[in-house]
């Protein structure tokens, strides 16, 4: 029987304290708020119990932002999309902030397994003032236990609405894209890392942001396939593939540490999480 699980998370601030509450139907919630970097920025992780999504399943994912708040939302491990018997399985996510408000999206990978049929669909609308920072991750197949993506379908979508619009569908039949070096060129990870705001970026900062990114990527391993790029005044984005997610997460997580620095005169406090 396929799950339909959705959460609502809402982030404000309060006597200078950036508060967390949501509310959640079917296996989707949220862990106990931590703050490592003091009260102004709260950090959580999203938690699926389940672990996966096989074909018919849904998970509604919203986040509000209010005024002046700054949350943070990581997740435990990647969202697996399993074996799908035809049906599709969908990950939809709306992430809405007030003026002058700051989310960092830093969900750990897509990971697409062999015959999979999935959507992942991300929205975000930011009123005047207020800034996101995340990222996108999908991983075709587990190359280390040898299993290809050989079948399947995959969907992505990010959308910010009057500013950015990126939309892509992997075949796993389409050998040109997968393999070509006008496509993937054999490589089976494709990650984004986005600074978006609900105005445009003085130019300034945008060109601060970019030249971090491209330091950074100049002494990376993967500097052949990344790149970073400035679509939409309102947008900064770093795109790379690599061969599998562990590269490709080192390179993000160091460009992010770089623009919190940059950008928002912060130092790169990881998640808890992510050294457990």
């Amino acid at each position: 029987m396929p799950w339909h699980a959705r959460l609502q998370l809402d982030y404000t601030l309060e006597n200078a304290r950036t508060v967390a509450r949501f509310e959640h139907s079917g296996p989707l919630r949220i862990l106990q708020s931590l703050y490592p970097e003091g009260n102004g920025i709260c950090h959580n992780v999203l938690v699926h119990p389940p672990g996966g999504l096989v074909g018919g399943d849904t998970l509604e994912i919203a986040a509000t932002v209010g005024r002046g708040a700054h949350g943070l939302l990581t997740t435990p491990g990647a969202t697996r999309f399993y074996r799908s018997n035809g049906e599709l399985a969908l990950q939809r996510t709306h992430l809405t902030l007030a003026e002058n408000a700051r989310l960092e999206w830093l969900p750990l990978e897509a990971l697409c397994y062999n015959a999979c049929r999935a959507r992942n669909h991300l929205t975000l609308e930011l009123a005047p003032g207020a800034e996101c920072m995340g990222w996108d991750i999908t991983a075709l197949g587990l190359p280390h236990a040898h299993q290809p993506f050989e079948v399947g379908h995959f969907e992505q979508h990010i959308e910010v609405p009057g500013a950015w619009l990126e939309r892509g569908v992997i075949d796993a039949a389409d050998r040109t894209l997968l393999d070509s070096p006008l496509g993937l060129a054999g490589q089976r990870c494709i990650a984004s890392l986005f600074l978006v705001a609900g105005t445009p970026i003085d130019k300034a900062r945008r060109d601060a942001a970019l030249d971090a990114a491209r330091a950074v990527v100049d002494t990376h391993p993967l500097k052949a396939t990344a790149g970073a790029t400035s679509p939409n005044p309102q947008v900064v984005v770093l795109r790379l593939l690599a061969p599998q997610v562990e590269p490709a997460l080192q390179l993000l997580k160091q460009v992010r540490a770089a623009w919190r620095a940059a950008l928002w005169k912060l130092d790169a406090v990881p998640p808890r999480i992510w050294a457990m």
